[in-house]
C-alpha cells in the first residue's frame, strides 16, 4: 500500500504565492508517477501537475503552466507544488496522487484547501 499526506494550503491574495508538500509512504518502489489534482466547487477533479517518479518528466495543465513547478525529492520521497501567481480560480481542493505500475492513479491524499482572493 501506499500512504500520501499533504501539507501546505491556506488562504493567499490573488499574486500570492503558496507550497504544497506530499509525503509518500509504503510501498515507494510501486510508483511511477506522482501528481497533483484539483477541485473546485461544482466542478470535477482535474489534473494541475504530474512528474515521473524515476525521471522527473512533468506535465502541466494549460492553465497552470508557467505558474506552477511540481518537484519530488527521491530521497524523501516527497512530492512539491509551488504556486505562484496565483489567481481566484485557483481556488480549490487540491489532492495528491500516486500512480502505481500498472495501474492509474488510485491512491490519494487527504486533500488540502487552497483558497486565492480577489
Amino acid at each position: 500500500q501506499v500512504q500520501l499526506v499533504e501539507s501546505g494550503g491556506g488562504l493567499v491574495q490573488a499574486g500570492g504565492s503558496l507550497r504544497l508538500s506530499c509525503a509518500a509512504s509504503g510501498s515507494i518502489f510501486s510508483i511511477n508517477a506522482m501528481g497533483w489534482f484539483r477541485q473546485a466547487p461544482g466542478k470535477e477533479r482535474e489534473v494541475a501537475a504530474t512528474i515521473t517518479w524515476s525521471a522527473g518528466s512533468t506535465y502541466y495543465a494549460d492553465s497552470v503552466k508557467g505558474r506552477f513547478t511540481i518537484s519530488r525529492d527521491n530521497t524523501k520521497n516527497t512530492v512539491s507544488l509551488q504556486m505562484n501567481s496565483l489567481k481566484p480560480e485557483d481556488t480549490a481542493v487540491y489532492y495528491c496522487a500516486a500512480r502505481r505500475i500498472g495501474t492509474s492513479w488510485d491512491r490519494w491524499g487527504q486533500g488540502t484547501q487552497v483558497t486565492v482572493s480577489s
